[in-house]
């Protein structure tokens, strides 16, 4: 039987001997809650973010928790608030389901920010490697995640307060991430505001072993007015 506040598939309760007409029969005598097409919880069962994060999984290409959200659940976070959006990372263009997003407010981001396959992501894993737990992007990988979205959705300087804040990131996972770092504004904004910070990672870093793009500075313009990201 699986835990209290975990939603239910059609295929879960196949699992525990229960046809899709015996499922119709306990949804209509207020046993189980219909959430969407093929979702089930148990009524009066509040849903619980973890089991429901593994549930997207299971729904989603490379979903993890990523960007701001892991950064918070490792404790580096800049502004709390009473219930802060849930920064969700995939690889498929995906909606979150309304049932989902009632009940845990989440943003979710597709994007191919490294050389990976979907199936293998780099540095994501079970939180806290405890069993059972959601996927969640390490430290090193969550500020890469927070930085390449500088200049769409995420303010410069709210990315610089949280880089200010990673001084215990660890170079070497760092540098592999960089390394196979698809955006060239990713590479260089870490570099840069590790610099600036006098981050004890950055002194470990060597540019010219990471992808930087040409000797050009790097220029865009957004809400926050113009970034320059030069070697």
């Amino acid at each position: 039987m699986t835990a209290a506040g975990s939603p239910l598939t059609s295929q879960d309760l196949a699992a525990l001997g229960i046809s899709p007409d015996l499922a119709v029969h306990y949804v209509r005598a207020g046993w189980l809650t219909r959430l969407a097409k093929g979702v089930f919880s148990r009524a009066k069962d509040s849903l619980s973010l973890h089991p429901s994060l593994l549930l997207m999984q299971r729904r989603i290409d490379g979903l993890h928790v990523g960007g701001k959200s892991a950064l918070d659940w490792y404790g580096v976070r800049q502004y709390l608030s009473q219930q802060p959006l849930l920064h969700l990372y995939g690889w498929s263009a995906a909606k979150l389901p309304d049932w989902f997003t009632e009940r845990f407010p989440a943003e979710y981001h597709r994007k191919r920010l490294f050389d990976e396959p979907s199936d293998a992501l780099l540095n994501v894993g079970p939180f806290e490697q405890r069993e059972g737990a959601p996927a969640v992007s390490s430290p090193e990988r969550a500020l890469l995640e927070v930085l390449s979205e500088v200049g769409v959705r995420q303010p410069l300087q709210e990315a610089r307060e949280l880089t200010e804040s990673t001084y215990t990131l660890r170079a070497d996972v760092l540098r592999d991430l960089l390394q196979r770092c698809t955006s060239v504004k990713t590479v260089r904004l870490c570099l840069q505001l590790g610099n600036e910070l006098s981050l004890p990672w950055a002194a470990k870093l060597d540019p010219a072993q990471l992808p930087t793009g040409s000797k050009r500075p790097w220029v865009s313009r957004s809400a926050d007015g113009l970034l320059v990201l030069k070697l």
